[in-house]
């Protein structure tokens, strides 16, 4: 098991999101960069990025650059967005993820965030979230 949003977590991430035919094919007609924050996590403060375009998609640790979307919240809020007990719209609504940004190319970018929930199903398997 790889605990949730460790090193480990997210080079699991980043290898699946850049083997992923989907994501790839996806990246050549949508552009976005967007920053995760994660806040009072068990190793404190995680900052993860999504960087989509110019027919390619990659995840990792840091920034995004360029950045279009910066989302925070605490560990428990993405936990729980994470494991299904929480839905991510009811998060946004409630003010437990806060969103800065081009909301606007967010919604543009709708299928790219529904290939990549496909490839956190993957990792999902082999997560610890404690």
């Amino acid at each position: 098991m790889i605990r949730y949003l460790s090193l480990e977590w997210l080079d699991a991430l980043s290898a699946e999101v850049a083997a992923d035919a989907a994501l790839q094919e996806l990246a050549g007609r949508h552009t976005i960069g967007v920053t995760q924050v994660v806040t009072a996590g068990p190793e404190g403060d995680v900052t993860y990025h999504l960087q989509v375009g110019d027919g390619a998609a990659t995840f990792g640790p840091g920034a995004a650059y360029p950045e279009d979307v910066k989302m925070e919240q605490t560990w428990e809020t993405a936990v729980g967005v994470a494991t299904g007990t929480l839905n991510a719209q009811e998060a946004f609504i409630k003010g437990r993820i806060l969103l800065t940004g081009n909301q606007q190319k967010l919604l543009e970018a709708q299928p790219v965030f529904g290939a990549l929930d496909a490839v956190f199903a993957t990792v999902r398997d082999r997560t610890e979230y404690a």
